[in-house]
């Protein structure tokens, strides 16, 4: 208990903080089929493990400019990258979409993982310690089973993780067996069929957070600081990242 209360009032200090770093630094690195992936890179600290952020449908590494900030002041580097499947949110223009489209480069849902794949390789370059991804809707389903395979991340995050690729294949299927630290959170009216989802997923692996009825955003917005919500899903989100941190 007191270590719930310690994490809460982490929790509650760092989402009030003004952050006035300079450390966002915009890079890009290709992928697979040669096509140039831009993202955001996010340094608290040499020393510090790094996570990549995915963001969901229609958006952008914009998506993270608020989180980022904050899981910095958590101790952790970021690299927030613009899939080719996307468009613009918070004024950030997803570049790696824009590109994809003007060189006729398939940019399906599926196809966005040649670019968490090529993300997970230059941070794996700069940092040899394992990485956490982090998935937002179509991008967290990519996440999970990407996790599953790749033995260089170390633990998922998954934010409103679905059956984007059906028919080709079943997302359900795919995670089973996952060997990996899973943390999956959702809007409650999302909870039933996310638990359905995930329940391949080996039970000491899972930590699936349950939403108060109401909760209607989807995807990694349900960090921001305009979901009423927002603190109790940082403070889950919290308590999953001190369970695996001495395994960074």
């Amino acid at each position: 208990m007191k270590n719930i209360v310690k994490i809460f009032f982490c929790s509650v200090s760092f989402l009030f903080i003004t952050f006035t770093t300079n450390s966002q630094q915009q890079v890009s690195f290709k992928a697979s089929d040669g096509l140039l992936v831009t993202a955001d890179l996010y340094k608290s600290g040499e020393k510090n493990p790094y996570l990549i952020l995915c963001h969901q449908a229609h958006y952008s590494r914009g998506e993270y400019r608020e989180t980022a900030r904050k899981l910095m002041k958590l101790g952790y580097n970021c690299l927030a990258v613009d899939l080719r499947s996307g468009g613009e949110v918070n004024y950030v223009q997803n570049e790696t979409a824009l590109l994809a489209q003007s060189s006729n480069v398939s940019h399906d849902f599926i196809d966005a993982s040649k670019d968490i794949n090529a993300a997970i390789d230059f941070i794996y370059k700069i940092d040899k310690k394992r990485i956490i991804l982090v998935g937002s809707s179509y991008s967290a389903s990519l996440c999970l089973m990407i996790a599953k395979k790749d033995i260089r991340i170390k633990a998922v995050i998954a934010f409103s993780p679905g059956e984007f690729f059906y028919p080709r294949f079943s997302v359900r299927d795919s995670l089973s067996g996952l060997n990996k630290p899973a943390f999956i959170c959702c809007s409650s009216f999302e909870y039933p069929y996310i638990e359905k989802l995930v329940e391949n997923i080996p039970h000491g692996n899972l930590s699936l957070f349950k939403p108060q009825p109401g909760q209607t955003t989807l995807g990694s917005k349900i960090l921001w600081n305009d979901n009423p919500y927002h603190n109790e899903y940082w403070l889950a989100l919290l308590m999953f990242i001190n369970k695996i941190k001495d395994t960074c």
